[in-house]
């Protein structure tokens, strides 16, 4: 079960089994294009009967904004925020990762990257598939020639194939910074658009008060679109690196944070509000290992070239290998190597723990060693995931689902509309600010109609909190 056909998959509140959602065929509104599919039965809304986003809100905003304001709140994004955004700003997708022919063992490489993404659950092998088979190719190459002559075939291949493997990765980057410049070079109505509805979807998590934990975001994107949205917000992200110039990325977890003194108040300084703890789980455009060291370089958003980036004192014989962008979303082996150790513990660290709500955006459940910290985390029985996707193909989302047999711990907006970033910030998303105003009034309508619940704007219930239930 999968939405297709411009169906919405929703599974909120007190449903017990996801919802589907047809498009009408020909709807007597424009704004109400969706109907109940046939043989679903549901509560909330009669069979036949067409409705549009009035409908689905007071299911799906009340219930967010309740979630988002668990103990412990993270975040994860996949590409589908990057495609999301550059479509907002440009009308166009998202350069992919384009396939690289490499000449040497040709047929090999294939193979394995066919194997892979079999494994995968995918029909043919992409870029990351390859590379993947390049970097075990290579080590096997080495062990070998390890006992060969200089002159052994073994060594000659080991060169060609690491000279493929650099202009791959330089493509690969290439690609990257592309989206980036796209971005930033698309015409100014469109790229300040796209970049509101980036940051309300940012600050509509990041709007934690000062009380409490941290929102922890995690990516899989190499792309620099969060850093971007975040500047542009005034949203401060603390990540493992320390420096200024060229910041060293550090093993050590220090909980490094931004407090503040409340004058006139004596005490313990409190959390200072906008700030978010962040970690890119398969590394970053930015990243290079250096000098026994993984530093973040001084890299300009959509610069057209790399290169040049990399010849600054102290980046000595870097080049595209030892960028920290190798894809690593399959093998267990290479997430137990540093850095990725590190991040990963960081994402167990945060998400596995009581009273805690996980939102995924735009990640297809397509690593396995992520899935399995996300179910880790649904042994606790407090715990909370929100899967929100603009699509499903190849029904991963779906399967993680049936196979957890939790739906009572589990969140679905699935489909084009729920998915879509412009409908959930317009529609479904908690208001990205820290609105005190509502809390207060909330708290006078406590007390002035002796704890009864004052019924809000959008048609929700409003406890003591503040917060809409």
């Amino acid at each position: 079960m999968s939405p297709q056909d411009g169906q919405q998959i929703i599974k909120t509140r007190d449903d017990p089994i996801p919802v589907i959602l047809d498009r009408s065929d020909v709807p007597q509104d424009a704004n109400k294009p969706f109907k109940l599919s046939a043989n679903m039965t549901c509560s909330w809304v009669k069979a036949g009967e067409e409705f549009g986003p009035e409908k689905l809100r007071p299911r799906i905003e009340p219930w967010l904004t309740a979630l988002v304001q668990s103990e412990h709140l993270s975040l994860l994004v996949g590409s589908g925020l990057t495609q999301a955004v550059h479509g907002l700003a440009t009308d166009r997708a998202l350069p992919g990762m384009r396939a690289k022919e490499f000449q040497t063992l040709q047929a090999e490489i294939a193979a394995e990257a066919k194997r892979a993404a079999k494994a995968a659950g995918r029909d043919s092998g992409n870029f990351e598939d390859e590379i993947r088979a390049v970097n075990e190719l290579l080590r096997g190459l080495e062990i070998i020639a390890s006992t060969k002559t200089e002159d052994a075939p073994e060594r000659k291949q080991i060169d060609r194939l690491r000279q493929e493997l650099n202009e791959a990765l330089r493509s690969f980057a290439a690609s990257i910074l592309e989206a980036e410049r796209n971005l930033a070079s698309a015409p100014g109505e469109k790229r300040e658009n796209a970049f509101n509805y980036l940051v309300s979807f940012l600050m509509s998590f990041a709007s934690r008060s000062g009380t409490r934990d941290r929102l922890h975001l995690f990516t899989t994107n190499y792309d620099r679109y969060i850093e971007a949205g975040a500047d542009i917000a005034g949203l401060r992200l603390i990540d493992r690196f320390v420096g200024t110039l060229a910041p060293v990325f550090r093993a050590s977890r220090l909980d490094v944070d931004m407090h503040y003194n409340p004058p006139g108040i004596r005490g313990e300084p409190r959390y200072l509000e906008g700030v978010a703890r962040f970690t890119k789980l398969h590394g970053s455009i930015d990243w290079v290992d250096c000098h026994q060291a993984i530093r973040r370089f001084g890299l300009p958003f959509g610069a057209k070239d790399i290169n040049p980036y990399l010849r600054a004192p102290g980046l000595e014989g870097a080049d595209a290998m030892k960028l920290m962008i190798y894809p690593n979303a399959a093998k267990d082996r290479e997430t137990a190597e540093y850095p990725y150790v590190e991040l990963f513990r960081d994402f167990a660290a945060a998400i596995c723990r009581p009273n805690s709500t996980l939102v995924t955006y735009g990640y297809s459940f397509g690593d396995e060693h992520i899935n399995r910290v996300i179910e880790d985390m649904l042994t606790i029985p407090s715990a909370h995931l929100v899967i929100i996707s603009y699509s499903d193909p190849l029904g991963r989302i779906m399967h993680f689902y049936e196979r957890l047999g939790r739906p009572a711990q589990l969140t679905l907006l699935l489909g084009d509309h729920l998915g879509d970033l412009k409908a959930l910030v317009d529609h479904y998303l908690p208001k990205p600010a820290i609105d005190r105003t509502t809390f207060r009034m909330a708290e006078l309508l406590r007390k002035r109609f002796g704890g009864q619940a004052a019924q809000d704007q959008d048609g929700g219930t409003t406890d003591i909190g503040g917060q809409s239930l």
